[in-house]
């Protein structure tokens, strides 16, 4: 697509697609191939390592993919070509809020990076959370992460000024983000 005399540019377009949907049982292998890429790719943004990741049985991949795949609870969202998850964004409800959602372990594989995903994976979890009678979304970012900060910002999340000590790695601070789901 190319803009006329005048026009903005509207950036690069993709003609890939992957279906945004919640996870369902049979995803655990898939899932875990990408949990494990995640970490690899993206070690400060989730609380886990890459060894302790791959250490853990398919067994225990396999309950928490069925767990997260219904309910109100907590529920993980995947984007899906066919083949290898590219894309995931989870949400769990906020234990000390009733109406918030906690928007977590978002990724998208790198070369599917500005492929439209991040909003529908937000988005996937902004509908679960507003069906669960939750109305409001938060996530935090490491300081710093000025990608991941904007994209969020795009996607209509504001930081709220608290700044918390990252959960596993002391020397680094996380912001906290709002929106409306």
């Amino acid at each position: 697509m190319t803009s006329g005399p005048g026009e903005p540019d509207p950036g690069p377009v993709s003609t890939r697609r992957a279906r945004v949907r919640r996870i369902q049982p049979a995803d655990a292998a898939r899932m875990r191939a990408l949990r494990l890429e995640m970490l690899a790719d993206a070690p400060l943004a989730f609380l886990e390592t890459v060894a302790d990741a791959a250490a853990r049985p398919h067994a225990d991949y396999a309950a928490r993919i069925a767990y997260t795949s219904a309910g109100s609870a907590t529920a993980q969202f995947v984007a899906d070509p066919g083949g290898r998850l590219v894309g995931h964004a989870g949400g769990t409800a906020a234990p000390d809020e009733p109406g918030l959602t906690v928007v977590h372990a978002v990724y998208i594989t790198p070369s599917w990076r500005g492929s439209g995903l991040l909003p529908d994976l937000i988005d996937a979890v902004a509908g679960w959370s507003r069906a669960c009678g939750r109305p409001e979304l938060m996530l935090e970012v490491v300081v710093g992460n000025e990608g991941a900060y904007r994209a969020y910002r795009r996607l209509g999340f504001l930081d709220t000024g608290l700044r918390l000590p990252h959960p596993t790695i002391p020397t680094l601070t996380e912001l906290q983000m709002r929106r409306p789901a």
